[in-house]
Parts: structure tokens; C-alpha cells; sequence
């Protein structure tokens, strides 16, 4: 499977013209056969609270993605801000390269520590989807601080999909955190951020490609590009020949929690 990360330096609530960067990258990724196109967190308007200004239904940036899918052959996996009434969803929507949609997740613990909390309601399940011969799993940013929900999916994902707009100031924590759930599970983490500044707030990228022993196969810092893998399947060896998960205890573990 090939499969592309696009870190991109997103223009503050501007839909239109993230989209339209959204558009030129996907030209560079045809020139690679990539299949799978995947873009940060609220990749067309940036982690804004201003929610009325960037919540929405289904009928625009899922519309709009899902018709360049189906025009450039490509699958498509970005983040949008749902309208829920008076708040909203942080939402990750991957579409194949027909347009149909696969997967969609909303983020499960919103980022209390910067207010998110007040303005975006907790998803309820998780989402994955199926893709050449990996299953994939959805989450997003700060879900990467609970380990439970990637024991759930590693259940049958062979791979995880992590969009965040993570800040530089918490590097550390991204690039640790990343490599602890990918080693823990037994999965290949595909961790996608942005760059750039807003307000105070730097970012500074760092998305990368992680195999299930903890490598990084392929990383990106600081500027605007792409991280380009191409990935086996080889979560099920892997698995056989270094068997830890056949150790756990689920059923204690409820007892603890």
C-alpha cells in the first residue's frame, strides 16, 4: 500500500484555499501511484473554536473531497468540523478513490486543557475501514493520550491513523507517544500534524510513519511536504513471532479501571 501524509501549513479558517492546497498536493502524490492521501486534524480550517464559523453538514468539504477523490482516483482521508446544534464534532472522514465514504470517527476526548471541551461533544465509537490488505483504524490528537481505545481497535487494525494539530511545545509527547502505541500494539502508526504558527502556538510537523517493533520509516519537521511510504502487511508475522499480546488480561484489568 502506498500511502501519503501530507503536512501542511493550514490557512486559519480558510476552506477554499485549503482545499485548493489540498488539490496541488494530491497532483504531486498521482505522480507517485500514491492510494491513500491522508491530511492533519480540521485540515481546512485549523484547530479553531470558532465553531460557527467553520461548522458544516455533509453537503460541503465531504462533498467537495469526495468529488476530487473520484476526479483524481485516490482515496482521501481528512478532518472537518460537524455542526451538532449548538456545538459541534471534530470529525476524521476517509472516502475511496470513488468518493464513497469508508470511515468516519469523531474524536472521543476533546482537548479539555485549550477549552475544546466546550464547544465539541465526545464521539461515541470508534471507526476502520478496510483498505488493499490493512484494516484501519481512526483517531484523533489528544485520543493519543489514552492507550484503552488503541487496545480496542488493535483488536483487528493492523494499522492506526493519528491526525492531529499536536504544538511543537509538546514534541516530546507526540513523538514518545506515537512510538509506545505502535510498539504496545503491535500496529503501524500513520501520525499526521501540521505546521506553522497561529497565535502563539507553533507546530512543527514531526508526522511520520511507524512500524509495529517502534522504527520510524519515514518522518517530516518544521516544513510544509509529504511523508511517503510504502507498506506490507506484516502486523500478522510480526505478531506470531513476538506474541505479547496473547499475554494480556482483559478481564482483570476491568477490575482495576
Amino acid at each position: 500500500m502506498k500511502v501519503a501524509m501530507c503536512q501542511t501549513n493550514i490557512i486559519w479558517e480558510d476552506k477554499e484555499k485549503n482545499i485548493e492546497k489540498c488539490i496541488e498536493y494530491i497532483e504531486q502524490a498521482k505522480k507517485h501511484n500514491i492510494e491513500l492521501m491522508l491530511f492533519p486534524e480540521m485540515s481546512f480550517t485549523g484547530f479553531s473554536m470558532n465553531i460557527n464559523n467553520t461548522k458544516e453538514n455533509y453537503n460541503y468539504t465531504v462533498q467537495k473531497i469526495s468529488k476530487i477523490a473520484r476526479e483524481n482516483k485516490i482515496a482521501i482521508g481528512f478532518g472537518w468540523v460537524e455542526e451538532m446544534g449548538h456545538k459541534a464534532r471534530n470529525k476524521y472522514t476517509v472516502v475511496n478513490s470513488e468518493g464513497n465514504v469508508l470511515a468516519d470517527y469523531a474524536k472521543i476526548h476533546p482537548f479539555s486543557y485549550s477549552g475544546e471541551d466546550k464547544y465539541f461533544v465526545s464521539g461515541a465509537s470508534l471507526s476502520k475501514f478496510k483498505f488493499d490488505n490493512f484494516t484501519i483504524g481512526l483517531l484523533i490528537c489528544y485520543d493519543l493520550r489514552f492507550p484503552e481505545i488503541f487496545q480496542a481497535l488493535s483488536k483487528e487494525c493492523d494499522a492506526i491513523v493519528v491526525a492531529a494539530n499536536w504544538p511543537a511545545s509538546r514534541k516530546k509527547h507526540w513523538k514518545t507517544l506515537l512510538k509506545a502505541r505502535a510498539i504496545e500494539n503491535q500496529v503501524y502508526i500513520f501520525a499526521i500534524n501540521c505546521v506553522g504558527k497561529v497565535g502563539d502556538l507553533r507546530y512543527s510537523g514531526d508526522s511520520c510513519i511507524i512500524n509495529p517493533n517502534g522504527d520510524v520509516l519515514s518522518s517530516l519537521s518544521k516544513v510544509e511536504g509529504m511523508v511517503i511510504g510504502d507498506i506490507t502487511n506484516d502486523v500478522k508475522q510480526y505478531r506470531s513471532d513476538f506474541p505479547t499480546r496473547k499475554d494480556r488480561i482483559p478481564e482483570f484489568y476491568k477490575t482495576l479501571l
